[in-house]
């Protein structure tokens, strides 16, 4: 594929009008999404060496929600076109015609300045450039320019879902320190390794639509092999903050055996049993198995940070 996609003006023609209810509104702040940068952002305000008012943690969590559900709302605005041509996202409230493209676009810009301002007034101005800087990441950088002009869209777009810890830190201390940094750097080589393997299956849908995701651009084959590149430099980057000393044992156990896993499902995928022109004899099951176990990586990864700064000393230089 070459050159980059021509949008469309108009929203998904020949759907009427369906009406909007709660869930619509809901659904464009991508809830899913949402729910894994909360908690990221929570942990790295958790970890952080400075008490934090309960009150005051508590709206921070809030703002990392309400700027993700704003950049999602934007995402969906932005991407409607192209929602509409794939399976999985055509029942989105754009597309479908539930909720107009304007009101989308003004819901995603009022929640994302709120949760900026919102920020700078509760915590400072630190985690509020933070937080506004992951809006404009993921809006203008991923989802207006690399998501539809290259398949690196996922290397480089990553960044934008790896700043919570960075911004929860923030929240707390004012400053952005090592370990939340690289925090931001697993959750940025964790990315590719993690979409990669949801493109793998969802081929047909990023290719209907004109999405140049890698394996539609490069093939199945490169694909495979780069979800193992990327998921043994996760492993070096993921065991950074123990071998720094940022982090206990409980890290590092923990850690060490969720690399071994998933470098395991990475091995899977290459090895995979394939037809001529790289598509999968066994409807992608390593695929789907290593989506699955990215999910289940990230969540105890941050488990284990949280539970080093709860049952163990942790030096923070």
């Amino acid at each position: 594929m070459s050159g980059r996609l021509v949008r469309p003006d108009a929203v998904h023609p020949g759907i009427a009008e369906l009406g909007t209810d709660l869930r619509d509104w809901i659904a464009l702040l991508k809830p899913r999404v949402m729910t894994l940068v909360v908690f990221t952002g929570a942990i790295g305000l958790f970890i952080a060496p400075v008490p934090v008012h309960p009150l005051v943690a508590a709206i921070a969590i809030l703002c990392i929600a309400i700027a993700t559900g704003g950049a999602g709302a934007i995402n969906m605005w932005y991407d409607r076109d192209i929602d509409a041509l794939m399976r999985r996202t055509a029942g989105r409230p754009i597309p479908c015609g539930r909720i107009p493209a304007g009101d989308a676009l003004a819901y995603g810009i009022g929640l994302s300045v709120f949760s900026v301002a919102l920020m700078w007034l509760a915590t400072n101005a630190v985690a509020a450039a933070m937080l506004g800087l992951s809006i404009l990441f993921y809006v203008l950088i991923y989802t207006m320019w690399l998501k539809r002009s290259t398949p690196q869209n996922i290397v480089i777009g990553g960044a934008a879902g790896a700043f919570p810890p960075i911004i929860g830190w923030a929240a707390a201390t004012g400053q952005i320190g090592l370990l939340p940094v690289l925090l931001f750097a697993t959750v940025f080589f964790w990315t590719p390794p993690h979409f990669w393997a949801l493109s793998l299956y969802a081929c047909k849908d990023y290719g209907d639509a004109g999405v140049p995701m890698l394996p539609v651009v490069r093939g199945a084959r490169h694909t495979r092999r780069q979800i193992l590149l990327y998921t043994v430099l996760l492993t070096l980057v993921s065991l950074a903050p123990a071998a720094l000393h940022l982090t206990g044992w409980i890290y590092l156990v923990s850690t060490a055996l969720l690399d071994a896993g998933f470098l395991a499902c990475a091995w899977r995928v290459l090895r995979d049993r394939q037809l001529p022109d790289g598509t999968s004899l066994t409807d992608d099951r390593p695929a789907r198995q290593a989506f699955r176990f990215s999910l289940l990586y990230l969540a105890v990864l941050f488990v284990a940070v949280c539970a080093d700064r709860l049952l163990g000393p942790i030096s923070f230089g």
